[in-house]
């Protein structure tokens, strides 16, 4: 089958469209035919071995994994003996380990769950990655009523947390750049700051919870937009900074600042489960969150993917299309 591999860690230049085996399925798995594909910081991340930490999860010389891509949607044509909840032909989306830039993935079935019926191909493989993480980030944390920021709202975790945020009932401000903030608007934020003008605290501590997805932030700058008792939600870490752990140090200094303050300092770890995937079909299907697609490219073009979530800031999520 074709797919994007890699046998070095590096620049999008290491990767290459080539014929590499079809993946083989455990007696847990389904063979997906992929039809569509997420783009991620996660996938910079495996690609290039940064931050280095990253390495003992993923290889500490060379990916351990050649294909890249986690989320996907796609038709499932082979189910493995102890699969009970799939059969050929279903429509899935989910997520896999084993690499989705590719013809076919091996996946779990434990990370899938039928395909919201209203959402194409391309739309839906937005969702398994930036849609739970929004999803983990609001749920337990977001109460109607409450005064919300989510940071990095035009983003692809962001353009779901503003939708979930505003479905939990919530009222809900972005911030993202000047070109965005309509986008931002029309995802039903009821407030929008630009960051090119004005900073996260203009309005002081204000917000009880705070949704940051675009990790670059001090987090005594953050902490003075927030509530005494408010929580703080760190979803993204800056996958470009440099050293061993790069921007992901916040996470890991937020949860010891927590002990020495009224404020909830939290960093948000995903977990790539069906549960969360049926619930997001909820709200899709009630027409309370769209996925939005920025660009979408097809699987030879699957290196300038990765350069244009790099390079720039997408509007929403960017698509490989198989």
């Amino acid at each position: 089958m074709k797919a994007i591999a890699q046998d070095v860690y590096g620049s999008a230049d290491v990767l290459q469209l080539r014929d590499v085996d079809q993946p083989s399925i455990g007696a847990d798995q389904v063979l997906v035919q992929v039809r569509a594909a997420g783009v991620d910081p996660g996938v910079w991340i495996c690609m290039t071995g940064r931050p280095y930490a990253a390495r003992v999860a993923f290889g500490l010389t060379k990916p351990r994994v050649a294909v890249r891509g986690r989320a996907l949607a796609g038709v499932v044509t082979q189910v493995g003996a102890d699969v009970q909840a799939f059969k050929p032909g279903d429509e899935v989306y989910g997520t896999s380990s084993g690499g989705t830039f590719a013809e076919y993935a091996a996946v779990p079935w434990k990370r899938l769950a039928p395909k919201p019926p209203s959402l194409s191909f391309e739309q839906a493989a937005a969702v398994p990655i930036s849609g739970v993480t929004a999803l983990e980030g609001v749920r337990g944390r977001v109460k109607a009523g409450q005064k919300v920021m989510v940071i990095g709202a035009a983003g692809g975790i962001g353009s779901f947390a503003v939708q979930i945020a505003k479905a939990y009932g919530a009222t809900v401000t972005g911030v993202c750049g000047t070109g965005k903030a309509e986008l931002v608007r029309s995802l039903g934020a009821d407030d929008v700051i630009d960051y090119t003008r004005e900073e996260v605290d203009r309005d002081g501590p204000h917000y009880d919870v705070i949704i940051d997805t675009a990790g670059c932030r001090p987090l005594s700058l953050l902490r003075r937009a927030l509530t005494p008792r408010g929580t703080l939600v760190l979803a993204g870490g800056g996958h470009d900074a440099g050293g061993l752990f790069g921007g992901y140090t916040r996470q890991m200094r937020a949860p010891l600042l927590s002990m020495f303050t009224s404020q909830r300092l939290q960093g948000l770890t995903s977990h790539e489960r069906a549960q969360e995937l049926k619930e997001l079909t909820q709200l899709i299907e009630s027409g309370k969150v769209t996925p939005i697609i920025d660009r979408a490219y097809p699987l030879a073009d699957a290196p300038n993917a990765i350069r244009y979530l790099a390079e720039g800031h997408p509007a929403g999520k960017v698509i490989i299309k198989i």
